[in-house]
């Protein structure tokens, strides 16, 4: 099995692991929607207590010292809480389909901002292979229609609450792809879950202190809560390779296969049937996937043959002081 190959295989993996996760995560947000919870802060706070407790753990084991300033990490935190914060919210209004549907927003926002930011130039093919994704989620939103669930209370206010939260997404999954691939992915995963989980119980007291001392716990809302934390954090932990491996659009086009992953999950739990549509939405997700990675692929092989055969590539490996943090 060819570099190539393997790389293409390894992305898709990731990127389908990521989408699981995100899928079980969502469908548990829904179903604490319709038992009529809203507290999308407290879901936040926990998911990032995970994120610091496990990878806050390691980063310390390590002993190393931050190679990023600690406020880009909260710059970085905020954007991302908010994003979360909207997304989560919009169960409350709108429903699963819509949020699905809506956050394919976040696929050109993030094209804007990386070659903004970080000069990523796109082939004709890779644009292929994002409009094939986009094309199969379509087609999957069509096939689900019929046993997806109604619109909420305010549909309107929900979906602007789902494009909104896909810019903070967008900006967040941008500023994530550049600190993985030029720092270090745990320490990235670490402080986001700890300036997350600050900035999540400040936010909280202040906007959601009331609904959380109404809630009424029971042993249902206690396992979908640890099942959206549980998710969340699978999916930070598998989107952490993804960004280093294949970047934010990719992430974000994997993500779109979420929907999918929601009707099996329907399908296992109260045995919807599935139409045919559903099976040409899935394979062309995964044939503009694949188009999509093979050609990042191809650039990644162009890359490593040019800096092995630059007369620079000669030129020992030095490293940097750890004393000094990386200002940018």
């Amino acid at each position: 099995m060819n570099e190539q190959l393997r790389y293409t295989l390894g992305a898709l993996a990731l990127g389908q692991l990521v989408s699981l996760c995100g899928s079980a995560g969502g469908f548990a947000c829904s179903l604490l929607a319709y038992k009529g919870v809203d507290t999308p802060i407290t879901l936040c706070l926990l998911i990032y207590i995970l994120l610091a407790l496990v990878y806050g753990g390691v980063l310390l084991y390590r002993g190393q010292k931050l190679r990023v300033r600690w406020y880009w990490y909260i710059l970085l935190a905020f954007i991302n809480v908010e994003g979360n914060y909207l997304t989560v919210k919009a169960y409350q209004y709108t429903s699963i389909t819509s949020v699905s549907l809506l956050s394919c927003w976040a696929i050109p926002w993030v094209m804007i901002l990386t070659r903004f930011f970080m000069k990523t130039r796109y082939t004709t093919w890779q644009f292929i292979g994002a409009v094939t994704c986009i094309i199969g989620l379509v087609l999957t939103l069509l096939s689900d229609m019929s046993t997806s669930d109604s619109g909420g209370s305010k549909p309107i206010l929900g979906d602007a609450l789902v494009v909104v939260g896909t810019i903070f997404n967008a900006a967040s999954n941008v500023g994530e792809e550049f600190c993985v691939k030029k720092r270090d992915r745990v320490e990235v995963v670490a402080m986001l879950g700890v300036f997350g989980a600050l900035i999540s119980a400040i936010q909280l007291v202040i906007l959601e202190r009331k609904e959380l001392e109404s809630l009424d716990w029971s042993y249902t809302i206690i396992l979908l809560f640890l099942g959206v934390g549980l998710s969340a954090f699978g999916l930070y932990t598998f989107m952490s390779f993804v960004l280093k491996m294949s970047g934010a659009t990719y992430l974000n086009l994997s993500v779109l296969t979420s929907g999918m992953w929601a009707v099996l999950i329907r399908i296992f739990f109260y045995h919807h049937v599935v139409e045919w549509l559903y099976y040409v939405a899935f394979g062309l997700v995964v044939v503009g996937l694949t188009i999509y990675s093979i050609y990042t692929g191809k650039e990644k092989a162009i890359l490593n043959n040019i800096n092995e055969n630059d007369s620079l590539g000669s030129i020992p490996y030095t490293q940097l002081n750890p004393e000094r943090a990386i200002e940018t």
